[in-house]
């Protein structure tokens, strides 16, 4: 049999039914503290919990797209400033029971950006919130998204570590106490400023200079702070690593 005799032959009924969907781990930095996009589920199952945004991905999407979706959908999202949100697949879950629908496997997909704008709860929602992560323990969620939200918290932390991601949470152009900011409120420990300083601008790539400074001295006086943007680096050599790891590496 060749194969488009087997592929016209070939019954997928004969297997069990399974769906994939996708959920985003959507995280952003307002008011100086890390924020999760949560949505409160409309209708069963697990009608009035708050979960994950996130649906079944349609037959002419890719997961990807599918992941921008339905961040798009939540927040408003488009054009450029969709573009600009760092998106990558998080893991994939697939517990039989998981969904009490049916045989469900979700392609988590971790996010974040700055600024990201409230949130609008589309057809199947009752409301949506960005919620301080240091609230979660308030809200009844859904399905497994609380380990899903752990696996998604702990990727952001590590990839702070060696990648320039923290970078994504800001605007194009930034100080390094703005950088600064970043790790301490994803990390949920203050740094010090001028060893922060230091590593920073000891890793090739990581951050270059603008040539600019900010309009303004800080809030106490002071000179003007140098302002810098993204550099190329993919990966950070050495790495920044997390106050509690640095203690384990020594």
């Amino acid at each position: 049999m060749n194969e488009q005799d087997f592929l016209a032959a070939y019954d997928p009924t004969a297997y069990p039914a399974i769906a994939v969907t996708v959920d985003v781990v959507a995280l952003t930095i307002r008011d100086g503290a890390l924020h999760l996009l949560l949505i409160r589920r409309g209708r069963p199952p697990y009608e009035g919990h708050w979960a994950l945004p996130g649906g079944f991905v349609r037959p002419d999407e890719d997961l990807a797209t599918g992941a921008r979706r339905e961040l798009a959908e939540e927040t408003g999202l488009g054009g450029e400033r969709l573009r600009r949100v760092h998106l990558e697949q998080l893991a994939s879950y697939g517990t039989p029971d998981r969904d009490p629908r049916m045989r469900i496997v979700s392609v988590a997909h971790l996010a974040f950006a700055p600024d990201l704008p409230d949130p609008v709860a589309d057809t199947d929602a009752d409301d949506a919130i960005w919620l301080p992560v240091t609230a979660l323990s308030s809200r009844q969620l859904a399905f497994d998204h609380a380990r899903i939200i752990d696996d998604g918290l702990e990727r952001a932390r590590s990839k702070l570590e060696y990648t320039p991601l923290a970078t994504r949470f800001l605007e194009p152009e930034f100080t390094i106490s703005e950088l600064r900011g970043v790790y301490e409120t994803v990390w949920g420990h203050p740094l010090h400023a001028g060893n922060f300083h230091r590593k920073v601008l000891s890793v090739p790539g990581f951050v270059e200079g603008t040539g600019a400074s900010t309009e303004r001295g800080g809030a106490r006086g002071g000179p003007r702070a140098k302002l810098y943007r993204a550099g190329d680096a993919r990966l950070l050599h050495p790495a920044l690593l997390r106050p509690a790891r640095e203690e384990t590496v020594r």
